[in-house]
Formats: structure tokens, sequence, C-alpha cells
């Protein structure tokens, strides 16, 4: 239903881009309320504007900390379009009110600057804002809510159109409202919780306490620990869940190890690499990353190592898919991808690692150092006569970098910079292979001239044998078997290269 706005409560903190929205307002006869700093504001544009206090008959007390906490505004506000509800706005004479209009108190910028007294931070913490967001949030069947000063432009374009809202668009800023008000709350409670120093176990002295949806499954509680925004800037979408965060991880920590190649995306599901590809432009590499398995890419998190550009953007939003991750995304694409609501948009702001992994079990915490070793070139060792090209070279590089990111036993077979077949989470090796071969087959990948990678030794040469039936002939490894020889026989035999790094890269 489209409703015109016809009055409007304006108290906002930042009065920045304000003026020509109050005199458009102005000029299309909404009548406007306000409280403060910013009736004064709008005073001084010479825009008539009605005080609250004239409207709840009440001053602003407590040093202002009380001005719009009142029935005479909030139930302008909250009244539904039912007869029973007007009767009530009229018999205790409110005013029905179309839209707000709330720029909080700054409360994160607040506690950034050095040396600022635990009681300016305290007065920092908006009340009354948070209360009209909310409250017209609620009710956006028919009131239309702008939280912030990053609104303002939303409130532009919708005069600019004639000052009419649908339920759609409404909805659309309901749901942004929530996200603003949600997000203000935990920096609060980060701030506090930091700064009384009552965080978990884990001793994260910059963390916070996120609770979650839920947790693997509906029937488990779930929560996150830790200053999230400072790795990732969420711009747009539902809120993350567990398996989302641990998604996500899984995708950073992939892609760290094609931070400095070529445009580069990788698609995931369940934590485990299905799609990677590195091309010389971002379109190309998500098309390759795609076709390495576009059946599993469905309802997966999708990541690039660079700026995603409008046509990549309209390309990967063919597919449903849960997050979609870049260190950066051009205006145009992210105003594409934000017309879906619910796709979970992500900007890499940091690419360093935690040093330290920990994971709880049994009655207590076990801890390790993060696999983060980097393969060198000179670090391998060629086992057998024939050495690989310098093309299967950087193929090998390639796939002995996804294997430490594919749940094991696993095998990867890389073909021209693509993830072209992958078995993980296997019992056997060989099953591994099976699996990796059948799913290249099956898409169509000739795997004549690829390469293969394992996450750790081959006890036997079973796996070079069917490499081998399938056209592959460069392999790495990590060596240490007692059988190596077999292997390296076998691939001597049938002029395989076979190169051992000496590092394993299990992952349970």
């Amino acid at each position: 239903m489209t409703r015109p706005i016809r009055k409007a409560l304006i108290s906002v903190f930042s009065k920045e881009g304000l003026a020509p929205i109050v005199e458009d307002m102005h000029a299309k006869g909404i009548e406007l309320i306000s409280t403060g700093g910013t009736q004064r504001f709008i005073e001084a544009l010479g825009i008539p504007v009605q005080a609250v206090e004239t409207l709840t008959n009440y001053p602003a007390i407590l040093d202002g900390r009380v001005k719009t906490l009142h029935p005479h505004v909030f139930g302008g506000i909250l009244a539904r379009d039912t007869e029973d509800h007007q009767q009530q706005l009229d018999t205790y004479d409110i005013p029905s009110v179309d839209c707000v209009v709330v720029d909080l108190y700054p409360f994160e910028e607040t506690i950034a600057q050095d040396g600022v007294s635990e009681q300016d931070i305290v007065e920092k913490i908006d009340i009354g804002g948070i209360a009209l967001i909310r409250a017209a949030a609620k009710n956006f069947e028919r009131t239309l809510v702008i939280p912030s000063r990053a609104d303002y432009t939303t409130l532009a374009q919708i005069l600019k159109q004639g000052g009419e809202t649908d339920m759609e668009l409404r909805k659309s800023q309901a749901i942004r409202a929530f996200d603003v008000s949600s997000h203000y709350d935990s920096a609060i409670y980060r701030h506090f919780t930091e700064s009384m120093n009552q965080l978990s176990s884990f001793k994260a002295s910059t963390a916070g306490v996120q609770s979650l949806r839920y947790g693997e499954n509906p029937h488990q509680a779930g929560r996150f620990y830790g200053p999230l925004e400072e790795k990732f800037e969420q711009l747009n979408g539902k809120a993350l869940s567990y398996n989302n965060l641990v998604d996500l991880d899984a995708a950073f920590h992939l892609m760290r190890e094609y931070e400095k190649e070529k445009p580069t995306v990788a698609v995931l599901k369940h934590t485990n690499p299905c799609g990677l590809a590195t091309r010389n432009d971002i379109l190309s590499a998500w098309e390759a990353a795609l076709a390495g398995d576009p059946i599993s890419a469905f309802g997966g998190v999708i990541i690039a190592n660079c700026t995603l550009d409008a046509k990549t953007a309209l390309a990967i939003d063919e597919i449903f898919y849960e997050l979609l991750i870049a260190p950066d995304f051009e205006p145009a694409a992210l105003d594409h991808l934000k017309k879906k609501k619910k796709r979970v948009l992500l900007k890499l702001k940091d690419w360093s690692a935690e040093k330290r992994q920990f994971k709880s079990l049994l009655n207590g915490v076990i801890e390790q150092d993060m696999d983060l070793k980097t393969h060198q070139r000179a670090d391998w060792t060629c086992v057998t006569p024939r050495q690989a090209t310098d093309e299967e070279m950087a193929d090998l590089m390639f796939a002995n970098r996804v294997v430490k990111h594919l749940k094991s036993n696993t095998i990867a077979l890389v073909k021209d910079s693509q993830l072209v077949g992958m078995g993980c989470g296997q019992t056997s090796r060989v099953d591994a292979l099976h699996q990796a071969i059948h799913k290249a087959q099956k898409l169509g990948f000739d795997l004549d001239g690829a390469v293969m990678a394992s996450d750790a030794f081959f006890p036997f040469p079973d796996c070079v044998e069917i490499a081998d039936g399938v056209g592959i002939k460069a392999v790495v490894q990590p060596g240490g078997s007692i059988k190596d020889k077999d292997s390296i026989a076998y691939c001597e035999e049938h002029d395989q290269a076979m190169y051992m790094t000496g590092i394993r890269h299990f992952k349970h």
C-alpha cells in the first residue's frame, strides 16, 4: 500500500545533508516535529516546526535525557490503521506520524577518541533515538523510518519521487533500522564488557560476545567471541549465523593463499573449496571457479581476492549463495547486489591471520599454531628423472595450496590454474582420488595434462597408477611413507614427475 508522508518527526545528531531534505519536506506541505538542536537547526532555515514539548505538554528534563519518551510521541508512531487505534488517537489528541528521521549519538566515534571520560561515553548512549527507531521499524506497515545519516539520501530520493512510500520500501527501511539498532547496542556491550574485563576464558582483550541465531543446528545455541568488525564490514544481508562464520573462516584462510595472485575466485561448500580459479580478470576467474562444480556452488560461499566489478556481480547474482566476500565492490556492483536484501555481502578489511587456533573438546581446550606454511618451489624435492614443465609447476603450486584447505583424506586436481576435481573427507586416499576424477569427468574436464596434489603421503603406488591412467603426469605429495620408493618407481617407469614437500597438511 502506497502512503504519503504528511507528518515527520526529526531528531538527529548529525545535521549534515539535512537542510535540503527539510526544505523539500516543507515545500511538499509535510508538517515537522522536532527536538532540541534539530528544532533550532530547522527554525534557522526559516521553516516552521513544532517543538516536541508542545506535543507532549512536558518540557525536556534531566539535562535533555528525556524528551521524546511520551505517549503523545510514540502513540502517533505505533498506531495501526484500525478504527480502534484511530479512535484512541482522537480521544487523546495524538497526531499520527508517518515518518521518523533519527541519527543516534555517536557512541563509537566517542570511544575511539583518546582521553574520553567514562561520563562522556555514557552520555553518548542514545535512549530516545533507539526507541524511536524501533517503534517506527515495528510499525513499518504505515511508518517510514530513516535510522541514520547514511539514509538521508534514501529519504531525499523518496521526496524527489513524490514523497510516497510502498510497503516493500518501508519494510526494507525497517530491516535497515534494526541493523543500525543491533550494531549500536553491540558496540555499547562490547565497550563495557571489555572495560570490565569480563570476557570469556579465551582472554581476547578486544573481543566482544555476539549471540547467534543458533549453532550448527536450530536446537543448539551459539555465540561468537571476537571483534569481527575489525576484519570484515558487513555491507548487506541478514545477521551471520554459526555456520556462516565457520564458512567465512574457511573462505578467508583459503583466499589468503592467493591474496597476491592475479584475480582469483573461490567457491566453498561446508568449508571445502569446490571451485577455485585464477585468471587475468575477475569475471573470467568467477566463470572458471563456478565451472569447477556448479552444482555444489548452489548455496555456497564465494570469495575473491580483488575488487568485484559490475559485470562479475551480475554473473554471480545468477546463482543463490550465502556469503559473498571481497576486498571491495565497485559502486555499481554494490547497488545491484544489494537488491537482494538477505544476501550477505562482506568487505574484507584485513588479510592478517591469527597465529594460534583453539578448539574445545572433552573437558578442556586444545591449541595449535595455525597452518600458515607457505611453500616455495625451491623447498620441494623432485624425486623422479622427469621434472615438471613451468606450466605444470605453476599448477602444482596452486594445487598444493588448495589441498591444505580440504578435509582429509584429500586429493586436488588442477589444470590451467583451475580446480577441476577434488575428493575430500574420505577414509581412503584412493577413494578421495576416485571422487576427484569422477567429479572432473562428470563435468567434462579433460584430465590429460592436469596435476595432482595430496595432503599426506601415498602409502602405496595405487594413487599414482590411477592418476597416470587419466593422463596426470605431475604429482606433489609430502612423502615420508616407508613405501615411497614404490610410488617413485612407478612414476619413473611411466614418465611422471613427482615432487615431495616434506610438509603434511592434515585437516580434520
